[in-house]
């Protein structure tokens, strides 16, 4: 790093395979200073939201995207003045603002997003020269701004000889940009309002209603000009559609990642879905009794952690079950471990963390993996690690009052446990009919490599240990 620069900081690759992330918050503004490790933003990728820190010491200098905006990796997000440039920024905007308008306001269109370049967080990314690269033909000295302004603006009018390089398209900052193309116009079309002729968000949005404004009843005598440009057709989002009556919600993020996974899934996989319906009122009552043990103060006890174990046990019992399917290969891959993945309900959409290794944990253990887990997921502070390489998942839609479900299976998976709520119901018990806790267990599994004989033994022996969880003893 050379003294005195101004380092872009780009969206990095916070989890494996990611494209985009969406900018939820700036903790910062231009003109903050900043510390190595100091958290800047937070995105949200499509598996998690993320606080990203930036690398290195400095004065932030520009946000090139605002809040909602959704962002490829590998492109510039914020520059960041180091160095000597961090002190002299306040002069350097001075000049900026008043001799190099034209150049200053398009700045942010020479950040182009490259090929997509993983980056850890917390790392930083090559540095750039103290000098902005100005777009060609816009460069002046200080002292000739003034006429060279004109000169550029007479030249987009129309008026004067051609310049050795003119602009190749609109004035338009990176967000305003976005906006045109996710409304279906073109820039090119749109009257700027904006200062030195840049377009702004209130042209774009004019330049829809225009689009959309119905057509006088009778044509003007004066002719047309001759080559008015042809208005672009809308894009769905920008047909007009009745708001008290409707509301519409982009798909991006989590729910956009969500939806993707259960449509591969529901049409790669082969689903079957088996169901039993237990007496669980033993399992309450040890429950209970958990809650009371001093093994387990200050730990989340509840059905959950039995059921878990239980399905824990049917696994260690039933191996095969605990495997995936590998396409490419034309192999079954049998896991010797298990990560056990909690669908869980967030603000954000349905997320499935895992809980690493969980076959090895003892019950305190366990419980306290799943407080973790859930808390975590309540805050939205789910890293994308945590939602890797699960192997097996439970998906409790008891807690809605839903008796069962048939649940897709969480990709990479060959088996999901749904598990239903927990009813005082008349049971038959010991010959009598009684007031029992029942539920209704769902097992949903990857017919490819899970046939209904192993599929009905691991539902069989979570229902067993469920009815008498002393077997969880015994049986483990």
């Amino acid at each position: 790093m050379t003294e005195g620069s101004v380092r872009e900081f780009k969206m990095p690759d916070v989890g494996e395979g990611l494209t985009e992330a969406e900018i939820l918050k700036w903790y910062v503004q231009p003109g903050d200073t900043v510390t190595d490790g100091q958290v800047v933003c937070e995105v949200e990728t499509a598996k998690a939201a993320v606080e990203l820190p930036i690398p290195y010491d400095g004065v932030v200098r520009e946000l090139h995207f605002p809040e909602g905006t959704t962002v490829d990796v590998g492109t510039s997000i914020i520059a960041v003045a180091v160095g000597d440039a961090a002190a002299a920024e306040p002069a350097q905007e001075a000049v900026e603002d008043t001799a190099a308008a034209p150049a200053a306001i398009d700045a942010a269109e020479e950040k182009k997003p490259e090929a997509r370049q993983p980056v850890l967080v917390g790392y930083g990314v090559s540095t750039s020269s103290t000098r902005r690269r100005p777009r060609k033909g816009a460069q002046v000295p200080a002292q000739e701004a003034p006429a060279a302004s004109a000169a550029i603006q007479a030249e987009m009018n129309g008026h004067g000889p051609a310049a050795p390089a003119t602009r190749d398209r609109p004035l338009a900052k990176p967000p305003v940009r976005k906006l045109a193309k996710d409304l279906g116009v073109d820039l090119a079309t749109v009257t700027p309002t904006g200062p030195d002729g840049v377009i702004t968000r209130e042209d774009v949005h004019a330049a829809v209603a225009l689009v959309q404004a119905p057509e006088p009843a009778t044509a003007p005598a004066a002719a047309a000009p001759a080559a008015a440009p042809v208005a672009p057709t809308p894009s769905p989002a920008a047909v007009s559609y009745d708001t008290a009556r409707e509301t519409r919600v982009p798909v991006k993020g989590v729910r956009k990642a969500t939806a993707a996974a259960m449509v591969g899934s529901a049409f790669t996989a082969p689903h079957v879905t088996e169901f039993v319906t237990v007496d669980v009122t033993r399992t309450m009552k040890l429950v209970e009794e958990l809650k009371q043990d001093k093994e387990f103060t200050g730990l989340r006890v509840n059905p959950l952690l039995l059921i878990a174990k239980a399905l824990l046990v049917a696994i260690k019992r039933n191996p095969d079950i605990n495997a995936s399917w590998d396409e490419a290969a034309q192999e079954i891959v049998v896991k010797h471990y298990v990560n056990l993945g909690i669908a869980a309900a967030t603000p954000r959409g349905l997320i499935v963390p895992n809980i690493k290794d969980a076959h090895a944990k003892t019950l305190p253990q366990l419980a306290e993996s799943l407080g973790e887990l859930v808390s975590t997921a309540r805050e939205g502070k789910t890293s994308p690690a945590a939602m890797q390489g699960g192997t097996v998942t439970i998906t409790n839609v008891g807690v809605f009052g839903v008796d069962t479900g048939t649940p897709i299976l969480n990709p990479g998976e060959s088996a999901i446990l749904a598990v239903g709520a927990i009813k005082l119901q008349p049971w038959v018990h010991k010959g009598k009919v009684k007031p029992r806790q029942v539920t209704t267990l769902a097992l949903s599994f990857d017919h490819r490599l899970v046939d209904g004989e192993l599929g009905s033994k691991v539902l069989a022996d979570v229902a067993a240990i469920l009815e008498q969880p002393k077997r969880l003893i015994s049986w483990a």
